[in-house]
Formats: C-alpha cells, structure tokens, sequence
C-alpha cells in the first residue's frame, strides 16, 4: 500500500503543533467545502482533508502514525507501506465511506474490524458576564443569552440565540473564569460538546475600586467628624458597619476593616476594605452658614496652602 503523507495534505510541517494543525485544516476545510468552493476536486480534497485531520488532530492516533511513517516500516525501493503487526489496537476509524485504501488497511482491524463514525469534541467558547460587586460577596444566579454558530439541518452554519441559567459563585473575582463543562460548540460524530468560559466583569461603580480581592469605598465624612472624631455608620458591599473616624482626620486617610473585602475561597484568604475619607463640606447657601465660614475664617487663622 502507498504511504499516505497527512502532513502534505495539510499542508504543514510534521513539528506543527495541535493549534497549527487545527488551524491549517479549518482553513483548508472552508476552502474546498462543496458548498463553497469551484474547485473541481473540492469533493475529493474535502473528503481528504477530513481523513488527515482524523489521524493527526488526535494525539494518540498521530502518534502512532508518526511511527508508521519511520523508514523501518517502509518497503525497500518504493514498494509502499507496511504497518507493523498488531498496530492501531485501541483507535477508531473515520467514517465516510470513501477512505483511501492506506487508511481503511492501517484501521481494518480496529475494534474487531468495525468503522465507527469520525468524532471530534467541540469548541470551548468564551464570553464575558458583568455582574455587581455585591454578587461577588453574596453569590447570585443569573440567566444571560448567548449568541452562538450553530450547524443547520444542511450543514450550514447560522448564528442563533440561547438562554444559559448561571450560578455565580461567592468569592469570584474580576478576570477569574467560570467554567460551564459541555456548554461550548457542540461535538461532531456524537463527541463531547466544548465547554462555557464565562469571564467575570465588575459593573462600573463609582463607589468602589477593587484590586484583586481587596476592595477601596470612598466614604464622606463632614469637617466635624474628620476633626473632631466620630462614629458613623457606613453602607458597605457586605452590609452596613459601624466605624470609628479618629480626631483630626484628614481627607484620603485609610481605615481598614480586616477581611471585609471580597470573600475567601478555599484556594486563596478574604481580602480587606479599605475605606478613604473625603471631606464633605456643607454649602454656604443660608445666612447662618456664611455666618459660621465668616467666624471661622475669622478665629481659626487656618491658611491651607501653608508650606507650598
């Protein structure tokens, strides 16, 4: 029998990797598919095209075939191709009805002689869910739509929606991804569906600024409190706290509440929640609040440029 160079007709090398290979065929495979190409032969290179991406888009079955194509299995001046005994045990045929003889002799005996039809597990596909800060401390189910290519009745390939009920566990954090097992593009040959990568997105929120699983909330406290002390009350992604502003408090300083930040996960602790102070001043739109900044510009002597 003739040897059979899969790599030629893919045209790549026989150090291409898994990507390359995957790469090369999908081009090729758009390229001649009778419902596109006029190409005479786009038939018959299909059908090709699909037989050597069978062999060598599996890691087990290319590497048995790199085997088969060392010299010590080839015939001495060109007289073909000769399998060692007992090889193929374990793999699976293509199907198609139409293989080339090299590759119905290299799997005739196969699962007791059996042709099952060519599978290949399905894409993983990626998407990015934005969620609230909130649902990172608490969890929350949502249910998102998708727009994902699908295979027709006739093989074509349309875009069309889907609906995905998703639990969004507690402690996620932005970038991290939630993988959804067999909710990518479906299998081909009754293989394995890909899987779901959803990335997670933090809505915007002018409140909050998050690093990792540490969490900064800009918090305004009044001149009184930042000068003088005070406990206050503070709505935070957790639930409300109680804090305590020590005296003599300027705008930016930095209270920490230890583990008040983004949950822990088994792999990694709870982060903290930093809280910056900004001082709120109160309008002077009354009488008696001009009043009061006119007194205090007046006893205080407070100049806030001093030293610049």
């Amino acid at each position: 029998m003739e040897y059979k160079d899969y790599y030629a007709v893919l045209g790549v090398p026989k150090t291409a990797d898994a990507d390359a290979i995957k790469k090369a065929y999908r081009k090729l495979v758009r390229k001649y598919h009778p419902d596109v190409s006029k190409e005479a032969d786009a038939d018959v290179r299909t059908k090709e095209l699909n037989e050597a991406y069978g062999v060598l888009g599996d890691a087990e079955k290319r590497a048995a075939y790199d085997e088969l194509g060392s010299a010590q299995y080839r015939q001495p001046e060109g007289g073909g191709f000769r399998p060692p005994p007992d090889w193929g045990s374990g793999f699976e045929s293509a199907d198609g009805g139409a293989d080339s003889d090299f590759f119905k002799d290299l799997f005739a005996h196969v699962g007791g002689g059996r042709r099952h039809g060519f599978a290949m597990r399905g894409d993983d596909t990626h998407a990015v869910i934005e969620i609230a800060l909130a649902d990172a401390y608490h969890g929350a189910s949502r249910t998102i739509g998708l727009r994902v290519p699908q295979a027709d009745e006739h093989g074509r390939v349309v875009t069309r929606e889907r609906t995905l009920d998703v639990t969004i566990p507690k402690g996620v954090t932005e970038g991290q991804q939630l993988r959804l097992a067999g909710q990518g593009q479906p299998g081909s040959g009754g293989a394995a569906a890909g899987d779901l990568y959803l990335e997670i997105r933090f809505a915007e929120d002018r409140r909050y600024r998050v690093e990792g699983r540490d969490v900064y909330q800009t918090v305004p406290v009044a001149p009184w409190e930042a000068a003088l002390g005070a406990g206050i009350e503070v709505a935070t992604p957790s639930g409300r706290v109680s804090v305590t502003v020590p005296p003599d408090s300027q705008g930016g300083r930095k209270l920490r509440l230890k583990g008040r930040g983004i949950p822990g996960t088994a792999a990694a602790p709870a982060g903290d929640l930093y809280l910056l102070l900004e001082i709120a001043l109160p309008p002077a739109n009354t009488p008696q609040a001009k009043a009061l900044y006119e007194q205090m510009a007046r006893d205080l002597k407070f100049d806030p440029r001093r030293g610049l």
